[in-house]
């Protein structure tokens, strides 16, 4: 049975979740977490969407966009 569709919200204010496979972690190290960043950031200005808050664990992420 294929899941329902995500409702649209409102807001068009969106909490994101990203994990590693196998809950394998995303990020060994600060610089990793600095390239992470960078890449984060480029997409943002590069999509145009506002990100209003991050959080970085060491096996998953949480950008609230």
């Amino acid at each position: 049975m294929a899941r329902q569709a995500r409702v649209k919200s409102t807001t068009g204010i969106y909490h994101v979740l990203l994990k590693g496979l196998d809950e394998h972690n995303l990020f060994l190290d600060d610089s990793d977490r600095s390239i992470f960043m960078e890449k984060l950031n480029k997409a943002r200005e590069t999509g145009g969407f506002q990100l209003y808050a991050h959080c970085l664990v060491d096996n998953h992420v949480h950008p609230l966009k």
